[in-house]
């Protein structure tokens, strides 16, 4: 473009300088802001059309659509007379059953007859009637069936008697039975203490361990007696006295206890002996 053409030049001419403007990108560009203008004003115009038209319309539907409202009496609706309800009849009696003839049994009773103040009923009276606490007259019942005779009895139950429980026999089963006191810990350093198991040693007993059951009496009060070894070992004869000597050199036992009481108890102790090499 020329120089003294470029100060009055628009943008799009310098843009599209030596460019084909007949292609239609130039034109278009061109007449841009003259197309939105007639856009806008027709789009105003028509909406005044549009408002105009509701504005004028609107004035013909008012009475159209006018709502009427009318006065409406309401007349007084009589009430009909409520109905008495009348209760249901009560329902028939029911029929009293028949009567069955009672006869009143009397117990034997043996007294002189100047005492007999009500004179038992005859035996065939009773075949026929029914035995009951009162008399009372009626129907005789063809069913009734005669109660069994008691050959022997007073008629009075005792009730159970109750036993007994000998709490002076020896118990061999308790509730609670006989401890050493101090329970089993105790016991046991009580053997550590006293247990000589030279003597298992010096009777040539092979290294081991010796198991002597003890079996002895706990009275009531804890003492220990009848202390016997009912099993001991044949390697080594000389435990069973010294297991029986250590039971009777201790302190009391707790005794057993059998419901709530203290009594005699069968005891049975294992007394172990342990040989080791010297």
């Amino acid at each position: 473009m020329e120089p003294n053409k470029i100060m009055n030049a628009d943008f799009l001419d310098i843009l599209f300088e030596n460019r084909n403007k007949e292609y239609g990108a130039y034109e278009l560009r061109k007449t841009y802001n003259r197309r939105i203008i007639i856009a806008i004003s027709v789009m105003v115009a028509v909406c005044i059309l549009v408002f105009l038209s509701q504005v004028f319309a609107g004035d013909d539907d008012t009475d159209k659509n006018k709502i009427i409202v009318q006065d409406v009496q309401l007349e007084d609706i009589k009430k009909e007379p409520e109905k008495k309800i009348e209760p249901p009849p009560p329902p028939p009696p029911k029929p009293e059953p028949p009567k069955v003839e009672i006869t009143k049994f009397t117990p034997p009773k043996i007294v002189k007859d100047e005492e007999v103040k009500e004179p038992p009923p005859p035996q065939e009276k009773l075949e026929e009637t029914k035995i009951g606490t009162i008399n009372q007259e009626g129907k005789k019942d063809e069913g009734f069936v005669a109660p069994p005779v008691e050959e022997k009895g007073t008629g009075v139950v005792e009730a159970p008697k109750k036993v007994e429980e000998d709490y002076d026999k020896v118990f061999t089963k308790v509730e609670k039975e006989a401890k050493f006191p101090g329970g089993p810990e105790a016991w046991k350093r009580y053997l550590e203490r006293n247990l000589n198991a030279n003597v298992a040693a010096e009777d040539g007993a092979p290294t081991g361990n010796y198991t002597v059951k003890v079996q002895f009496i706990v009275d009531k009060e804890g003492t220990i007696s009848n202390v016997q070894a009912i099993e001991v070992p044949k390697a080594c004869p000389s435990c069973g006295p010294e297991a029986v000597k250590i039971i009777k050199k201790g302190p009391k036992w707790d005794p057993a206890v059998q419901n709530g009481r203290n009594v005699i108890y069968q005891a049975i102790q294992f007394v172990t002996f342990q040989v080791a090499e010297e």
